[in-house]
């Protein structure tokens, strides 16, 4: 995959959108706070509809779908105008499928094996998830001696106060999470919280 993905900010807001009228504005607001890059998840009945608006009304967001995990997931996303795909974990038909969709992808890892599998098969950039939960930096630390050309974006129980420890690391491109989206301040359509919250996030790491 491009590694534009990665390097688009130092935060990829990982969203759960509950009511698919909530996803442009929401879209809008953390493009503004300068996170282009939205993963919208597949967690809800909402978010393909979630997806194939901010596609069609937020042209400077990067709309892409989370928690795929089936290869007709991969094509429905797609069709919806995702433009990347993260998966909590993968597996060869889910690989098969990212692959063959033309936009670019995150398979998720959370061990050694998993990640010289993915390297094996020409990738080289991915999610490491749950990243608190399976080591967090100490672990990413330790891959980047033996496993130098992987490159992470660490999802799972990161917040503001973690997240530039991982951004620090040679082998981080960059982190998901969602403290920038908190479920209140999105059911009462409080946009420049997000906007706010957002900007916060796209500064933790000073971009050169």
């Amino acid at each position: 995959m491009s590694s534009s993905l990665l390097d688009l900010a130092p935060v990829v807001p990982v969203v759960v959108v509950e009511d698919a009228a909530h996803a442009v504005p929401l879209a809008r607001a953390l493009v503004a706070g300068g996170l282009p890059a939205v993963e919208v998840t597949l967690r809800t009945p909402a978010a393909l509809d979630a997806i194939r608006a901010i596609a069609a009304e937020v042209p400077d967001a990067m709309v892409g779908a989370g928690t795929v995990i089936t290869p007709a997931q991969v094509a429905a996303c797609v069709a919806a105008g995702a433009r990347f795909l993260v998966s909590p974990g993968w597996t060869d038909g889910l690989l098969d499928a990212m692959r063959a969709s033309g936009v670019p992808f995150l398979p998720g890892v959370s061990t050694t094996t998993e990640v010289v599998a993915l390297l094996e098969r020409g990738v080289r950039e991915m999610k490491f998830f749950p990243a608190q939960a399976a080591g967090g930096t100490a672990y990413l630390r330790s891959l980047a001696g033996p496993l130098p050309q992987a490159r992470f974006c660490p999802t799972g129980g990161i917040g503001p106060g973690t997240a530039p420890e991982y951004l620090a690391l040679p082998n981080v491109g960059c982190v998901g999470g969602s403290w920038m989206v908190p479920a209140g301040a999105v059911a009462a359509r409080d946009w420049a919280r997000v906007e706010t919250l957002a900007r916060e996030a796209a500064g933790l790491r000073p971009r050169g």
